[in-house]
């Protein structure tokens, strides 16, 4: 998709944040070159990886420090969060991570943050993308990052509800309807052409990254859909992450800088 030259005086800017796990360390990328930039998005939308980044962001405004809690991250190992639940729904039943969410993001509701932000999730039974943007900030997060087959789904409203990025996996549409009249959107999800797993998954053809290969069935299916997902935006940043897997959290100290280098080729197009 090609980027549009525009001028960013009196717009209205909203920031889409896609989905793709490890991948998306390259929001906080982005970010730090907005705010060198004076650029302070009035609402931001995210899906899955996504919308940790872009909730955290919305409650601090502050690009520098989510960049240590990424390296935070990084000194995990996946195993710590892991709390197994029963396979016939999930790997993971994510209490640890909703530990690591609170921590985060405390008690907020979406209406204390300091920038209007809204997370999108699916209806597991219907199909039907749900965007969430009332409750608790870290529920609602939590839900958008419920990989099928790999996090129990959330149970919300009476709905069951999975990672949003089987149906939006950079919610520029969600952005649109929050009043954005200039869209800058992020897709850190590698090219349908490309290898979708790289050099961070070479366990996959043994068969012994369980996450990896769900990551991969969730990428196959992002992949179709992300060219109309896009549509509408205004920018379109896309760092290149090819040396970056799904699972490569520990890949922070890469994957941030190859977003500041996507945001300042594309964000010099722009008249400020």
């Amino acid at each position: 998709m090609a980027n549009k030259s525009r001028s960013l005086k009196k717009k209205k800017i909203g920031l889409a944040l896609g989905g793709g796990a490890a991948r998306g360390l390259a929001h906080i990328g982005v970010l730090k070159v907005l705010e060198r930039m004076g650029i302070v998005p009035q609402m931001i939308a995210g899906t899955s990886i996504g919308s940790i980044i872009g909730a955290i962001y919305a409650k601090e405004l502050d690009a520098d420090r989510l960049e240590q809690y990424a390296m935070e991250w990084s000194r995990w190992k996946m195993a710590q969060l892991l709390d197994p639940a029963l396979p016939r729904v999930g790997l993971i039943k994510g209490k640890k991570v909703e530990a690591i969410l609170d921590s985060y993001l405390g008690e907020e509701s979406f209406s204390d943050l300091k920038v209007p932000f809204a997370c999108v999730a699916v209806d597991i039974d219907t199909g039907e993308e749900v965007v969430i943007r009332e409750g608790k900030v870290a529920s609602g997060v939590r839900a958008s990052i419920s990989i099928p087959g790999i996090f129990l789904p959330v149970e919300r409203e009476g709905r069951l509800l999975v990672d949003g990025g089987l149906v939006n996996p950079v919610p520029v549409s969600t952005v649109r309807e929050m009043g954005a009249d200039f869209i800058i959107a992020v897709n850190v999800l590698p090219h349908p052409q490309g290898r979708l797993l790289e050099q961070g998954e070479g366990d996959l053809s043994r068969g012994h990254n369980k996450f990896a290969i769900l990551m991969q069935m969730v990428n196959i299916s992002a992949n179709l859909i992300a060219e109309a997902s896009l549509e509408g935006a205004d920018l379109v940043i896309e760092p290149d992450l090819s040396n970056c897997g799904p699972a490569d959290f520990h890949l922070a100290s890469e994957c941030i800088p190859r977003g500041e280098e996507a945001a300042e080729r594309v964000l010099s197009m722009v008249e400020l």
